[in-house]
């Protein structure tokens, strides 16, 4: 039982974690629709954040799937081939 709890606890802070991500790409991206990067960053700067923040997302949801997809993964790494022969 310890061990659900801790997993759980340990599965709610990496999904924060996306969340921040996420959020953190979604800021940049509309700073890059509005072109309000230009009063915080040469271009440089903001291209090397921008890329920072799609890894980073994109990374956090490698580690912390959310429910639905982790239960597709789960699913289709569990499936057993059916017999197709008739009985």
């Amino acid at each position: 039982m310890l061990h659900w709890h801790s997993t759980l606890a340990l599965n709610e802070a990496a999904q924060k974690w996306r969340a921040l991500a996420e959020r953190r790409r979604a800021h940049f991206v509309e700073l890059y629709h509005t072109k309000r990067w230009k009063r915080y960053y040469d271009e440089e700067q903001f291209v090397l954040k921008l890329r920072e923040a799609i890894k980073a997302s994109d990374r956090w949801a490698e580690i912390a799937p959310t429910p639905l997809r982790l239960t597709a993964i789960y699913d289709r790494d569990t499936a057993r081939p059916q017999s197709s022969a008739a009985a």
